[in-house]
């Protein structure tokens, strides 16, 4: 094989630039690698269990059926935190933000009313009923209530959200690494000063849109905000302060990474990547995890699904549209996403992306991949493909047990791509070497052997050597009949450029149709089909072959005519004899160590020649044995005799190719052919008389097309009433020439 001296360069040149690629980590491979961290969660979702405290109180489309359009009033909102109070819920938290007053407030709807006399009366018992705003916020004095805002990316005026947590930091300064906003959508203050706790609604997509992570902290103007998730953790507890923990806290170590650790409020600690995210561990969809609000005010809202356990309240109804991707469901509920977080952190089943995870991968990387260039020169693409399957297979069974077990997120895909394009790129050149090999096969052998024999030698060049096997095969001989006295009109040049004229498009009908040239023996042409590769349907493709060539000859004919009377020269048409068969033959290089050719041979390839030399004397263009016409019953065929060819002790029996299946339906053909068929019959049963009116009456409806075959039955019968064969002739006519 040959070998080039430039082969590491491309697997190195690939080894370092995917390194590069990971070091910069563009979006396209940060997709990819949360796409298999998606198919993790797929695989594995978290188990939801009823015993998490944790419900979502939700405001469904069968609640604004019962209850009316959103947004409702503040005073069925208080009616609901008083239920909730009442059933012992640990908090009550709002997903969604109390910006403005109630537009259904006597406040405001005092001020929708035309100051006019007759308004003055419904003006007076407004200002009587208590305001919305101000009944919802004495409902949630003094309860485990927290509110929603929303930081946003545009500068605000006015007060911030209040903070309603202490912070305590461990460690660098967490809010440099933080998700930073410029300012926010807040809660009414009258409302804001009576909850107990107050944290950011928002949550981070992927640049693919998909939420994973949730920030359990923020920044506005440098000052540092719970989220949402944290604050309802820290509520339900009844703690006071957040204790976030940074790299170079006292035994908080990075391996080269910076920014957070994770957080501890109350009792529980919990971890988060170095911008102070968690990733939440999905479970999908469980309705377990809901209570419709209708049945809350309705009273029908079982107990022990809320008691003690942390409530949010949110919607998934369709038309509030606050619907977010997730790894598990591309429209959930925006709520669910909160729920989801406390639930893994209340549950401990964090994902983490360890911090050595990227530096891992690089260094794994780069040592497979420079041993693969050292190795595949050596061990050959086999055994280096096995490699490369086991370190691939093995990375990515090493992944999924990290993440089964220890719910690490590791990215197999980065290891596999990289190895995967060493692989390749060092096994082009191994394979160049071999396709130089090939092409010198193809060259060497491309004009002796069809196409599909010589791409089998250049897969296999083992296959350079004596001997066959059995296959059934399908036989063609084609023949010019009357070619001696057509060639005394050219000189042998030609006469050359005449044979090949004819053999061009008669070969690339056959090679077409996956046939295979035997050989050319002067103006006739042996074809094969079904060798060396199999061709399931063999017969009906050498009968089409069959009748595409007179097609092709016809035009030929067209054009040679042409050329004569260009040339005012005598012209003298084409005409060829065919003859398939099909039966059990040798198929295989045969010859002598010094020369051999991939060739057939059998009785019935023997069988096929004396076919096509019969062809002349029935006056058909095509004569195919029994076996043949059986394989291919949708084309039409007559049958000619029974006979026995020359060196042929047993006979056989014969049918002519008349055309398709179209001609086989045609109203011609089933005309003719129950006449033909009688006629055959009256012949062997030496009924002459009605072979001879048969004979006749065939000639009519086949019109001139069969002249010769009815003159050769006239001839026999003639003959046969002459001097009769006797009561144990058989029919078998016996041919005395080929």
């Amino acid at each position: 094989m040959r070998k080039f001296p430039w082969s590491p360069v491309l697997p190195l040149l690939f080894l370092f630039l995917s390194t590069g690629i990971h070091v910069i980590e563009p979006t396209f491979v940060e997709q990819m690698r949360h796409r298999v961290f998606d198919e993790y969660q797929r695989l594995k979702p978290r188990e939801y269990s009823n015993d998490i405290p944790v419900r979502i109180l939700d405001i469904d489309d069968e609640s604004l059926s019962r209850i009316g359009q959103w947004p409702w009033p503040r005073d069925v909102m208080a009616e609901i935190v008083a239920r909730l109070n009442e059933l012992g819920a640990s908090a009550v938290v709002f997903d969604m933000v109390f910006s403005q007053p109630d537009r259904l407030s006597p406040k405001s709807l005092r001020q929708m009313l035309p100051e006019r006399p007759e308004f003055e009366e419904a003006r007076k018992g407004l200002l009587a009923i208590p305001d919305n705003d101000e009944l919802f916020a004495q409902t949630i004095d003094g309860s485990y209530v927290v509110t929603g805002f929303a930081l946003t990316g545009t500068e605000t005026s006015g007060a911030l959200p209040e903070i309603k947590a202490g912070f305590a930091e461990n460690g660098d300064r967490a809010a440099p690494y933080l998700p930073a906003y410029a300012g926010a959508m807040k809660v009414l203050t009258n409302i804001e000063s009576k909850v107990a706790g107050n944290g950011a609604l928002n949550a981070i997509p992927e640049s693919d849109g998909i939420y994973r992570r949730i920030p359990m902290f923020m920044t506005l103007k440098d000052k540092i905000f719970p989220s949402l998730v944290a604050e309802s953790l820290r509520v339900a507890q009844d703690a006071s302060t957040f204790i976030i923990r940074a790299v170079g806290a006292s035994g908080e170590e990075g391996f080269g990474e910076t920014g957070l650790v994770g957080f501890k409020v109350g009792a529980v600690t919990v971890p988060t990547d170095e911008n102070g995210q968690i990733w939440v561990r999905f479970t999908g969809d469980i309705p377990e995890r809901y209570v419709p609000a209708w049945k809350l005010l309705e009273g029908k809202a079982p107990a022990e699904k809320l008691e003690g356990h942390i409530v949010l309240i949110g919607t998934s109804a369709a038309a509030l549209k606050d619907l977010r991707a997730t790894p598990l469901n591309p429209a959930a509920a925006g709520v669910s996403l909160h729920a989801e977080a406390l639930e893994t952190i209340l549950t401990g089943n964090f994902l983490n992306r360890p911090d050595f995870a990227h530096g891992l991968e690089v260094v794994a990387s780069l040592l497979l991949g420079l041993l693969l260039i050292w190795l595949l020169p050596k061990w050959g693409s086999i055994w280096c493909a096995v490699l490369t399957l086991c370190a691939i297979g093995g990375v990515i069974g090493g992944a999924w047990y990290a993440f089964d077990v220890y719910n690490w997120l590791l990215d197999p895909i980065y290891f596999s791509l990289v190895i995967l394009i060493i692989y390749l790129t060092q096994s082009l050149l191994i394979y160049l070497a071999t396709e130089a090999e090939r092409a010198r096969v193809r060259g060497a052998f491309g004009m002796y052997l069809s196409p599909a024999l010589v791409e089998q030698l250049a897969s296999d060049p083992e296959q350079l050597k004596l001997g066959g096997e059995m296959k059934d095969i399908s036989i063609m001989f084609c023949d010019v009949r009357g070619f001696t006295s057509i060639s005394e009109l050219y000189d042998p040049e030609g006469l050359t450029q005449l044979i090949n004229k004819f053999l061009t498009p008669m070969t690339q009908v056959i090679m077409d149709r996956m046939g295979t040239i035997d050989k050319y023996m002067g103006d006739c042409i042996m074809a094969f089909w079904n060798a060396p590769v199999d061709v399931p349907t063999h017969v009906t493709e050498a009968c089409n072959s069959a009748l595409v060539m007179f097609e092709k000859l016809e035009e030929l004919n067209q054009e040679l005519e042409k050329e004569a009377v260009g040339n005012n020269k005598e012209f003298r048409p084409l005409k060829i004899g065919i003859g398939l068969n099909t039966g059990t033959c040798c198929v295989g290089n045969m010859g002598s160590t010094q020369r051999f050719d991939y060739s057939i041979l059998g009785d019935d390839v023997n069988l096929c020649s004396r076919l096509e030399g019969q062809s002349k004397g029935y006056g058909v263009d095509i004569v195919i044995s029994e076996t043949t016409k059986v394989a291919a019953p949708d084309f039409a065929t007559i049958e000619l005799d029974l006979i026995q060819v020359k060196g042929k002790t047993v006979p056989v029996r014969i049918f002519a190719l008349i055309g398709n299946n179209e001609v086989q339906s045609s109203d011609w053909f089933k005309e003719f052919n129950p006449i033909h068929a009688e006629l055959i019959s009256e012949y062997r049963n030496q009924n002459w008389e009605n072979a001879t009116s048969l004979s006749q009456k065939a000639r009519r409806v086949a019109g001139e097309k069969f002249n010769g075959l009815y003159d050769l039955f006239d001839e026999r019968i003639a003959e046969y009433q002459l001097n009769p064969p006797g009561k144990d002739w058989d029919g078998v006519y016996i041919a005395t020439d080929k």
